[in-house]
C-alpha cells in the first residue's frame, strides 16, 4: 500500500513522534536512525535528510516534547481563576505524581544533555520557560492580595527544584519516597513558600480536579 504523500512540516512531525517513542522504549544512547525509520517504514536517508543527525534529531525531539508540555501549561495558567487555583492546578499537573510528560524521558534527556550542547539547550529553555510562568502567576496572586511572596523567583526555583527531584526519587529509585507522601511535600512546599494557613492547604483539591475544568 503506497504511503500519503506528506509535507515537510507533517513529515517532520511524524518523524520526531517516532523519534520520541523509540527514545522512550530504548533510551537516548541505544536509539539508532535506522530505528525511527524502521518504526515508519522509510528510509534511513529520509530521515537524515530532515535532521541531519541523531543528535539533532534526539534533540528535535526533546524540544517537540517539551512544547507540547509548555502548551499544556499556558492552558492551565490561562484559566478564569484565581492564582492560586492556576498555580496549585499547574503544580499538580507538573509534579511526579500528577499528569504530566514521561518523567522517564526527561530524567534520561538531563543525563544525556551534560554531553550533548543541542539537547542541553532544550532542557534549558524548558526550565527557563517553566520557572518564568511560575513566577508570573505567583506575583499576579501576590499583587492580587491572594498570598504573600517576598521572592517569587525564588520561589518558583524552590519549587521546580523540589519536583525535579521528586521526579528523580519516584522515577528511578522506586520505593524512596511514596506518591502521597511527595504530594504532601509538595503542598507544604506551597503552604510554606506563599504563607497560607493550614486551613487554606486543607482545601486543596483532590489530584486531577483541574484537569476536566473549561479554561
Amino acid at each position: 500500500m503506497a504511503r500519503v504523500r506528506l509535507s515537510v512540516a507533517e513529515r517532520r512531525e511524524e518523524l520526531l513522534r517516532a523519534a520520541i517513542e523509540q527514545i522512550e522504549a530504548r533510551g537516548v544512547a541505544a536509539v539508532r536512525i535506522a530505528d525511527v525509520a524502521a518504526a515508519l517504514g522509510v528510509s534511513n536517508a529520509l530521515v537524515l535528510y530532515h535532521f541531519s543527525s541523531k543528535e539533532r534529531l534526539v534533540a528535535a525531539a526533546f524540544a517537540y516534547a517539551a512544547e507540547d508540555d509548555l502548551a499544556h501549561l499556558r492552558r492551565l495558567l490561562g484559566r478564569r481563576t484565581t492564582a492560586l487555583r492556576r498555580l496549585r492546578s499547574a503544580v499538580r499537573w507538573y509534579a511526579p505524581t500528577g499528569q504530566a510528560k514521561g518523567w522517564r524521558l526527561w530524567i534520561e534527556g538531563w543525563a544525556v544533555s551534560l554531553r550533548e550542547p543541542a539537547l542541553r539547550e532544550v532542557a534549558r529553555d524548558l526550565d527557563s520557560q517553566w520557572k518564568t510562568a511560575l513566577t508570573e502567576v505567583i506575583t499576579e496572586g501576590v499583587t492580587a492580595g491572594e498570598f504573600t511572596c517576598p521572592d517569587p523567583p525564588g520561589t518558583a526555583l524552590r519549587l521546580t527544584a523540589l519536583l525535579d527531584g521528586l521526579a528523580v526519587q519516584l522515577t528511578s529509585y522506586g520505593g524512596t519516597v511514596s506518591r502521597a507522601r511527595a504530594q504532601e511535600w509538595v503542598e507544604e512546599t506551597l503552604t510554606r513558600e506563599l504563607g497560607l494557613s493550614t486551613s487554606a492547604r486543607l482545601g486543596v483539591p483532590p489530584l486531577g480536579e483541574f484537569e476536566d475544568e473549561a479554561p
